[in-house]
């Protein structure tokens, strides 16, 4: 046969992404040379992508169980208790080389993986979110992949009918030639009708479900686990191409099915395809895999073994079904208008284990044990360079007029208003969004229910390249503290863990680091791990790209609120509110955009980021849950980048009403108005509710100050040398301002 000729060369070793010392193991799993498709499948499935040969050493570090956990890493996504016999279901993966590659298909087809590995667990997806990093504002294809990639989200999301609730941007040169694209979904299932993905049932046939198979998106995860070089565009035809209205389809035929009994296991086609779909189905399940080729449903002609293996068309699934029960489930999806086919059966695992084998055309083209592919792949403990923290500030740079640096804060990249973004998602469908983008963290309603999940996307990659450790401790805790300022008790998190090389020691440190102070924060606050993602090789030769991106270890989290009618929004409610800072203010300003976005510091020139209390951290989340479901606080917002004055200011545009700052602040004006400091909130709160919140805070131990009062169209702060004053106009102005300057023309066809 044509495609299994070709003996296999070094050259074509490395085409797939092999080492020398990988295809040995090859060839010793094997006992002898493979042919093209099972080299294909040796690549996909040890590709960084699929395998984590560089992490899984490492991921064992996270806590990952607790009370709330139903089922932790391993399955398609995490499940925890929300009470009443119901789940939620979570998970955040990158889509990022894609997304830089071919901007609106890379995000989109993003949006639709994470999507069908919620749904193929049995939920029906409520909310989407994302976390986006993009380079310099001004780097000639910046605008290109904005707008590529907030269309690509926005057009799937928007189209299959899932609200994009929440997210978060950042800007920085270290993206300018690898951007990274997040995506998360929640989604909400009963207990009882959990699906997993362990195949079973000797002889059970194996069903192939949703759109035909072609070629796009073959190598997808090759792709992702290399850095890029001057020939990204070439890799185009690796990406790709999504369908939100046959996902749309394909969510209602599954549910459909699934209310039924005839499902045994059900696993999405994700990056390798039908490839990692049926080796971790057999191998999770301990059996064997036969499927016939020739039954794969295709678009296109002439396609072999080694394309239908190795594509990465979308809106596909593969299942296990109950015997006798294909003709059920055929007739489900035909009426949904999908394809539907029988392509193979399990079989029984021999006392070596379970082997995928493979049939075209009456001869087998793959006969491959599965250990080797799954279990048994290569694992790494590569070398690694811990990063060395910056030393304290000597000095900083003091603060002479805090609301003409407030002005320019908050008409920065990383803190301008995001509205143009979020204005392009639906982010009411289905009815359930209680608070929308723009607040600490987006509240779902549980359908039929009084129940509110929280959910929040969180990192500053700045800190994590100043301080791994410190970083990933501080990524934790703010998702942490994002679900508490809405007033929902943090369940568990997820992961999307972005980095460069792992080859180079220094890169591989700040992984190891980052994962070390995640571990730590996730112990101290009882906020597990549950599903994740490992996107390495995040670094790019291209001409004006820089090399590796800031190490970005993306949080996704999820909260619940018991009624999600006392959840605490951002937005100032009335003149004359009390306003507080909650939490224990030291005057960080190390690693700040205080520093780097007004005096144009940063690096290890700007000092250690900000440290984390985390039993201080635990305490005051606590408290400000339990006072905003007695309805005490009228306003909350926790305290993040540009520190208080931002926070303050944020608050005020919310709720179109602003402040007077006018308590001796206790430090200088920089330390005080722009410090990061961590576990802090500013909240409002009436004067009639006042002494009953300072007891509570009093025997909670944790501090309070005074900062103000709400009232007028200004923001005025009183310092002992003079009043500064900024409307809330020429704020609203600045801060609205940035995106629609930036995309121009983009921004009027948004």
């Amino acid at each position: 046969m044509t495609e299994t000729a070709p003996r296999i060369t070094p050259d074509i070793v490395a085409e797939h992404g092999l080492s020398p010392e990988e295809y040995d193991r090859v060839l010793h799993a094997l006992g002898r040379e493979p042919n093209l498709v099972e080299l294909g499948i040796f690549s996909v499935m040890w590709s960084e992508h699929c395998s984590y040969k560089s992490s899984r050493i490492h991921l064992r570090k996270l806590p990952t169980t607790g009370d709330c956990v139903i089922h932790g890493p391993g399955e398609n996504a995490g499940v925890v208790d929300i009470g009443d016999g119901q789940a939620a279901i979570f998970k955040m993966e990158s889509h990022n080389h894609p997304s830089y590659i071919e901007p609106y298909q890379g995000a989109a087809t993003g949006v639709g993986g994470i999507l069908r590995d919620v749904f193929t667990m049995g939920a029906r997806p409520v909310a989407n979110l994302n976390a986006l990093r993009f380079g310099r504002p001004d780097h000639p294809r910046m605008r290109h992949l904005i707008a590529g990639v907030v269309q690509g989200i926005g057009g799937y999301g928007n189209c299959v009918g899932v609200p994009t609730v929440g997210g978060e941007v950042n800007f920085h040169r270290a993206y300018d030639g690898n951007i990274l694209v997040n995506a998360m979904t929640v989604g909400v299932a009963d207990q009882d009708r959990i699906f997993l993905s362990a195949a079973s049932g000797i002889g059970n046939p194996i069903v192939y479900v949703g759109s035909k198979t072609g070629r796009d998106g073959i190598h997808g995860a090759t792709m992702a686990s290399a850095d890029f070089g001057e020939d990204a565009e070439a890799k185009r035809p690796t990406v790709q191409v999504g369908d939100p209205f046959t996902e749309k389809l394909l969510i209602e035929a599954c549910l459909e099915l699934m209310a039924s009994d005839a499902i045994v296991a059900i696993q999405d086609m994700g990056a390798a395809g039908l490839t990692s779909s049926s080796v971790e189905m057999a191998s999770k399940g301990g059996v064997g895999i036969e499927l016939v080729m020739d039954d794969v449903p295709q678009r296109e002609s002439g396609m072999t073994p080694y394309e239908m293996m190795l594509s990465e068309s979308q809106e596909r699934m593969l299942m296990v079904l109950k015997p006798g029960r294909e003709d059920e489930a055929a007739a489900i999806f035909r009426k949904w208008e999908l394809d539907f086919a029988v392509i193979g059966r399990v079989t029984e695992a021999g006392p070596n284990g379970g082997r995928m084998v493979l049939r075209w055309r009456g001869e087998t083209v793959c006969d491959i044990p599965l250990g080797p592919l799954a279990d048994d792949a290569p694992c790494y403990d590569r070398p690694h360079v811990p990063t060395e923290p910056p030393a304290p500030l000597a000095h900083f740079p003091e603060c002479e007029d805090p609301a003409a640096d407030l002005l320019k804060l908050m008409a920065s990249p990383d803190l301008a208003s995001r509205r143009w973004i979020w204005e392009q998602y639906d982010h009411m469908v289905g009815a359930d969004t209680v608070q929308r983008p723009g607040g600490d963290a987006a509240v779902v309603r549980v359908h039929g229910t009084e129940k509110g999940l929280a959910i929040t996307t969180d990192c500053t990659p700045r800190y994590c390249f100043a301080d791994p450790v410190a970083g990933g401790r501080q990524a934790i805790a703010e998702t942490w503290r994002n679900l508490c300022a809405v007033g929902a008790r943090p369940l568990a998190a997820t992961d999307c863990l972005n980095f460069g090389n792992p080859e180079r020691p220094e890169i591989m440190g700040q992984l190891v680091g980052c994962i070390e102070g995640m571990a730590e924060a996730c112990r101290a606050l009882d906020f597990p791990i549950v599903s994740g993602n490992v996107s390495l090789y995040n670094e790019s030769k291209a001409t004006g790209g820089g090399s590796a991106i800031l190490p970005t270890p993306a949080i996704g989290g999820v909260g619940l609120l018991d009624d999600y009618t006392r959840s605490a929004t951002i937005g100032f409610k009335q003149p004359g509110d009390v306003i507080l800072l909650v939490g224990n203010r030291v005057g960080h300003l190390g690693q700040s955009l205080y520093l780097r976005e007004l005096h144009g510091i940063e690096g290890r020139d700007a000092g250690p980021p900000p440290p984390v209390d985390l039993d201080a951290e635990r305490r005051t989340g606590a408290l400000i849950r339990h006072r905003i479901g007695t309805r005490c606080l009228t306003a909350v917002h926790d305290v993040a980048d540009g520190g208080v004055a931002v926070a303050v200011a944020e608050m005020a545009l919310a709720g179109g009403i602003g402040a007077m700052i006018d308590r001796p602040l206790g430090l200088g004006p920089a330390r005080a108005l722009f410090a990061e400091d961590q576990g802090l909130y500013v909240v409002t709160i009436q004067d009639m509710a006042l002494l009953d919140f300072l007891m509570s805070t009093d025997a909670a131990g944790v501090e309070v100050m005074p900062l103000g009062r709400t009232g007028g169209k200004r923001l005025i702060f009183e310092l002992p040398h003079g009043d500064y004053v900024v409307t809330l106009d020429r704020l609203r102005a600045a801060h609205e301002g940035f995106f629609p300057a930036l995309m121009g023309a983009d921004a009027a066809l948004a």
